[in-house]
């Protein structure tokens, strides 16, 4: 559904303004690209789990969706900035949602050993210089058997136009993204079997995302003029919500599992 008010925990999030929460309880997350990788990776997510880890969880969209979606599985997110993971954890206590928390721990050195069925990394890889032994520590967190689900921006994505495909650097990456090939190596290099991988942005997802990029830079710029172009954006976003990517998608999800 177009209004399902993804990130609507964020109305006690300590540190918005009641304009802000009232917005947030309005539309949900106003995050285009998070509401596009949402309803894309969420349905891909299929089977019955007791421990859930988010790793690189940030503002814990994902994570706080898998709790509510999981009310008996032990759910949790991990992050290295302390104090994103206080407010989550402040979130999740007003929000009475008991079987999640979050810890301040490092992918490449989390201590989790053997301990859940599904671990979710959304857009994480792509900060980490060794992403090969970040895959390698997320597969150490699985139990035997246990599901990873993966999403990374792709190497290249469309613009406006079908012919014209561009290389998004963004602030903060380490590389712009994955060729859909690269990412599959790399996730069976790191001892996965690759059950499924595909892109993910169809155009109208993409063009929505593009110029949400525009306007903020990936950096919260330009604030007022996002909140009022958002609704619009994610409602473009939504109409495509089931278009195929045509091998120009902007992320690539891969679902894996962990053999041993």
């Amino acid at each position: 559904m177009l209004l399902n008010y993804h990130g609507r925990e964020f109305i006690d999030h300590p540190e918005l303004s009641l304009a802000e929460k009232a917005y947030v309880w309005l539309f949900g997350v106003p995050v285009s690209g998070m509401r596009i990788r949402l309803r894309r990776i969420l349905p891909a997510i299929q089977g019955n789990f007791d421990s859930i880890v988010d790793l690189g969880c940030g503002k814990g969209v994902f994570t706080f969706e898998l709790a509510r979606r999981y009310p008996k599985a032990k759910v949790v997110g991990i992050d290295l900035d302390e104090n994103q993971i206080r407010i989550n954890n402040e979130i999740a206590k007003k929000q009475g949602i008991s079987n999640l928390s979050f810890e301040v721990r490092d992918i490449l050195d989390h201590g989790y050993d053997h301990c859940f069925d599904l671990a979710v990394s959304v857009d994480n890889l792509e900060h980490i210089e060794n992403d090969v032994e970040a895959i390698k520590k997320i597969r150490a967190a699985l139990k035997p058997g246990g599901t990873f689900i993966c999403h990374v921006p792709a190497l290249k994505r469309i613009w406006l136009f079908r012919n014209l495909a561009m290389n998004f650097d963004v602030p903060g990456h380490v590389r712009p993204g994955y060729e859909q090939d690269e990412i599959a190596k790399k996730l069976q290099l790191a001892g996965f079997k690759l059950d499924k991988i595909s892109q993910t942005y169809g155009y109208l997802e993409t063009v929505s995302n593009n110029v949400s990029y525009l306007i903020t830079g990936a950096a919260q710029k330009n604030k007022v003029l996002y909140a009022l172009a958002f609704p619009i954006l994610n409602f473009i976003a939504w109409l495509g919500r089931k278009q195929n990517p045509s091998g120009k998608g902007a992320g690539v999800l891969s679902l894996c599992t962990n053999p041993s």
